[in-house]
């Protein structure tokens, strides 16, 4: 047996061992299935959902139950599978809204169990994301909770994954208006999300939320945010009657300072729900890839990046667990006073980075690149 291997099984005896010791402690908890009448151990995100808002409801309070029990993230994400797998089989009527057909419910529960089974292609694919809430925090844990369904269920993820991505968003925003609608929700999200399937990098945006790829030490900036200064988007704005006013800084209508977004239901269609997307291919020379929101960006620049991350790991022995808590503190000292959430994801050891930076850093120039045509070009590949 070769090193890896063992290394693999050794993995592997210790994730039995973690399911081994939750199921006995769940068990224990729950002994019983809960009865109709027994409260929620967690709290829905909603009392009342509509059919296309099942799948991802269920699956966030399912992780919520799971994650405040300190369950590692590859057992939660195996269970919710199977607990929503065995919800969306079930027959759901009893808990329709009784004014809907019979035919309507038996189709929709049909369907909804086929475009959940995950694709068997061998394909391995990551999704991150960072939403950024304005008028309050509806919108944005709306797409925290349904973007990443609907691209799980679209037939478009195995041939046109990009595309599936820019479609779940546009999804989303139909879904939370007509939620806002009924409830009278005012609020507003920016999010910006990334997809990973295998070599190929697929990213889709509203707003100000940007992402960042950092390769070889330089910054390659994958996007360019939605800002109503923009000509193309104030151009938009014009054409479908509204304006955009310098009030502090560029708004639309004079209120929102972001052109596109999920929700804002006041402001639409001036306020688009229409994402922008990107794609490009990994060579494997990438280290890393930054999501984050405006708050951050408006004081960190993306060529402030890279060397503070650098120093961080030089600092930590190459230790990244907690660098995105310094580029927040970055942000911070820099005179951010805006909510700032970072997401941090390393496509090469910490370790390996920091080696390399050592050998690179007398010969670099500046850490900076801007594909700036970025959106119009759907398969650019990475350079330097």
């Amino acid at each position: 047996m070769t090193a890896p291997d063992r290394k693999e099984d050794a993995s592997l005896s210790a994730t039995n061992e973690e399911a081994i010791k939750f199921m006995d402690s769940f068990l224990k908890e729950f002994p019983i299935p809960l009865g109709p009448e027994a409260p929620l151990p967690v709290k829905p995100l909603n009392n009342t959902v509509s059919r296309e808002e099942v799948h991802g409801e269920s699956l966030e309070l399912a992780l919520r139950l799971l994650q405040d029990r300190n369950l590692p993230h590859r057992l939660s994400a195996a269970l919710c599978h199977e607990a929503a797998a065995a919800l969306l089989q079930s027959d759901l009527r009893s808990f329709q809204n009784q004014q809907e057909s019979q035919e309507e419910e038996t189709s929709w529960s049909t369907h909804v169990w086929f475009s959940f089974v995950p694709p068997q292609d061998q394909i391995n694919r990551s999704y991150f994301a960072v939403f950024d809430g304005h008028g309050g925090l509806d919108a944005a844990t709306y797409a925290a909770t349904h973007i990443h369904v609907k691209v799980a269920e679209s037939e478009l993820l195995q041939s046109k994954a990009g595309e599936a991505l820019q479609i779940a968003f546009k999804k989303t925003d139909e879904m939370f208006l007509l939620k806002a609608k009924r409830q009278r929700l005012r609020s507003g999200a920016t999010g910006v999300a990334a997809l990973i399937c295998d070599d190929m990098l697929h990213v889709a945006w509203l707003g100000d939320s940007q992402v960042v790829l950092v390769r070889k030490g330089q910054v390659v900036t994958l996007m360019d945010p939605h800002k109503p200064e923009r000509e193309d988007e104030r151009e938009r704005i014009e054409a479908l009657g509204g304006c955009v006013a310098f009030m502090g800084c560029w708004r639309v209508n004079g209120t929102i300072a972001v052109s596109r977004a999920i929700g804002d239901i006041d402001q639409k269609p001036y306020i688009s729900g229409d994402a922008d997307r990107a794609s490009f291919q990994l060579t494997g020379t990438e280290d890393y890839l930054l999501l984050a929101c405006d708050g951050f960006f408006d004081t960190v620049k993306p060529y402030d990046i890279v060397s503070v991350v650098l120093d961080y790991l030089r600092e930590n022995q190459g230790d990244g667990s907690k660098v995105a808590e310094k580029l927040v503190t970055e942000a911070k000292v820099n005179g951010s006073s805006d909510n700032i959430t970072v997401l941090v994801v390393f496509l090469k050891d910490p370790k390996v980075i920091l080696q390399e930076a050592g050998e690179l850093e007398e010969s670099s120039s500046a850490p900076f690149i801007f594909f700036r045509d970025v959106a119009e070009n759907q398969n650019n590949t990475l350079s330097a």
